[in-house]
C-alpha cells in the first residue's frame, strides 16, 4: 500500500482509471460465467480450449485490477457481473455496459448444447470482447497512470487475438 501511495503521488490516477477497473472486474466475470459452461455444454474441443484460455486470462486480470483497486484505498468489487448503475438527480439508473450481454442473451446461452452452444458462444464472447475493446481504448486515450495504461493495452491486445481466432 506504501508503493502503491508513493506511486499514486508521483503517478495519479483518476475517477476514469478507477471506474475503468471496477467496470472491467464486472464485465471478465461475465466472460468467465459464460466461458464456464463450454465443459458442461458439449462445446467442441477448441471452443473448450478457447473457453480455458479465457477464464486463466481474465482471472489474472481480475486479480490485478482488484489489487490495484486495494492498493490506493477504492472499494474493490467482487467478481461478478452487475449491472453499471448511474445516479443522476437522485435517481439511479442501469446503465449496459459495451458487450455485456443481457439476461435473456445469457439464458439462451446457457440453455444451448454442442453445436449451437459453439455458435452461440463464438457470436456473444466476439460481441463481448468488441465492447471490452471499446472500454479499454476509451481509458488507453486518457490515462496518466502506467498500471492502467498496461492493462487497457493488454485488455486490447489479448482479446483482438482471441477475437481473431474466434
Amino acid at each position: 500500500i506504501a508503493r502503491a501511495q508513493a506511486d499514486s503521488a508521483r503517478l495519479p490516477y483518476t475517477q476514469a482509471d478507477i471506474d475503468f477497473m471496477t467496470h472491467m472486474i464486472s464485465h471478465h466475470a461475465q466472460a468467465i460465467d459464460m466461458s464456464n459452461w463450454a465443459p458442461t455444454h458439449g462445446a467442441s474441443p477448441e471452443v473448450q480450449r478457447l473457453a480455458a484460455r479465457i477464464i486463466n486470462a481474465q482471472q489474472d486480470e481480475i486479480r490485478l485490477m482488484q489489487q490495484w483497486l486495494a492498493d490506493r484505498r477504492q472499494p474493490v468489487p467482487e467478481a461478478k457481473a452487475v449491472k453499471m448503475q448511474h445516479e443522476m438527480d437522485g435517481m439511479v439508473h442501469e446503465m449496459v455496459m459495451p458487450g455485456m450481454l443481457t439476461d435473456e442473451q445469457m439464458q439462451e446461452l446457457e440453455a444451448a448444447h454442442g453445436r449451437d452452444f459453439d455458435m452461440l458462444f463464438l457470436k456473444h464472447m466476439i460481441a463481448h470482447h468488441q465492447g471490452a475493446i471499446a472500454m479499454a481504448q476509451q481509458v488507453a486515450d486518457t490515462t496518466t497512470n502506467p498500471a492502467v495504461q498496461d492493462l487497457a493495452d493488454a485488455v486490447i491486445a489479448g482479446q483482438t487475438t482471441e477475437i481473431t481466432t474466434m
